[in-house]
């Protein structure tokens, strides 16, 4: 989990670095690419592990 929440947190500077700064909107859509593929690996995650009830 550690993992994507890094890719969260990159894909967050990135898409502020490329809104903000002028010349850099490709920035901004590689930020969205990367919490895309971030969130799309947590789900992948989340389901390969699921949630077993507890005894």
């Amino acid at each position: 989990m550690v993992w994507v929440l890094l890719l969260v947190i990159a894909a967050i500077v990135l898409g502020i670095v490329g809104a903000v700064v002028h010349g850099l909107f490709y920035l901004l859509v590689i930020g969205v690419v990367v919490f895309v593929a971030a969130m799309a690996l947590g789900a992948a995650r989340f389901r390969r592990t699921g949630r077993r009830p507890v005894r």
